[in-house]
């Protein structure tokens, strides 16, 4: 049942920024790209720290970052453009504003998509083993997910369903969807997850210290722990989105991704438990030698 419209302004609410973008020059600055931007930061610096602790190098770790950011923005925005496919075809619709990124329209499961199979791809390339990677990479993640979603206070989107509680954020009338123009307070979804994220990705950080979970288990329970907060999140929010049987599209794959990452946890747990005995960086053989050159060596000695 939704609560009652309110008519003033609420006593205890959460205001929304009162500005979403401000301007340099002839550059428009966007805060909600400050905020992934940030995210990104604190990501590499927390996954590098933890890789070097796990026995790999600075320059591994930078060249997997760098492509797993790309993949990642440009995974992002095709699972936008799928999954929300009539906001650019189909009559009246624009189909090239499909690559207008800068004007909004990211999937976090595209981002991480995208950025998996960037991490295996560079780790194939480089000859790394791709499961100290992705645990390495695990919290940071989280953390940066996290800080990410302050870009949807900013640009006051993305919030859940009217409430009254005292933390409700507040919304101006120009950002409240159609059939909500009577409520001022809204669930704060984006705090709900900044917090599930933190929190997750501090539990993950504790958990490794105490039991250094290693062969792609922490990322494993990465998974599991975003995907559980996720689909209660996404229960509440009211922006557009593809229904189907009466739930938004995200939140059954919510669902699908969290039971397949506890499943992919306890297998890790029962068939690859203990320690990774595979090295961080695969040997790679040496090329076979030259017979014109083995005999010039037999020669010389």
């Amino acid at each position: 049942m939704s609560p009652a419209p309110l008519s003033g302004p609420a006593a205890l609410s959460i205001p929304s920024p009162s500005l979403s973008q401000f301007s340099l020059g002839p550059l428009t600055i966007h805060i909600y790209a400050l905020c992934l931007l940030t995210g990104i930061v604190v990501a590499y610096l927390l996954g590098r720290r933890r890789y070097r602790d796990r026995g790999g190098t600075d320059d591994d770790f930078e060249a997997v970052a760098l492509w797993a950011v790309v993949f990642g923005i440009v995974g992002a925005r095709v699972y936008h453009v799928i999954t929300d496919h009539e906001l650019y075809f189909g009559p009246g619709r624009q189909w090239y504003r499909a690559f207008f990124i800068w004007q909004g329209g990211l999937g976090i499961w595209g981002s991480i998509t995208g950025g998996a199979l960037a991490v295996l791809w560079v780790c194939h390339r480089r000859g790394l083993t791709f499961a100290p990677m992705a645990d390495s990479l695990a919290p940071a993640l989280l953390l940066a997910q996290g800080i990410g979603r302050l870009g949807n206070w900013f640009n006051q989107e993305l919030f859940g369903s009217p409430t009254t509680l005292p933390w409700g954020l507040r919304i101006d009338p120009a950002h409240r969807p159609a059939g909500y123009l009577q409520y001022q307070t809204f669930h704060p979804t984006f705090l709900y997850e900044l917090i599930w994220n933190v929190l997750g990705a501090l539990a993950l950080l504790w958990i490794d210290r105490h039991w250094r979970l290693e062969r792609g288990k922490l990322f494993a329970l990465y998974v599991v722990v975003y995907t559980f907060g996720r689909f209660w999140v996404e229960r509440l929010r009211i922006d557009p989105a593809n229904h189907l049987g009466g739930w938004r599209l995200n939140s059954y794959t919510s669902v699908i991704v969290f039971t397949a990452g506890l499943i992919w946890f306890c297998w890790l747990l029962r068939y690859r438990p203990g320690a990774d005995p595979r090295p961080v960086r695969v040997p790679q053989p040496a090329p076979p030698a030259d017979d014109h050159e083995e005999s010039g060596a037999s020669e010389s000695r």
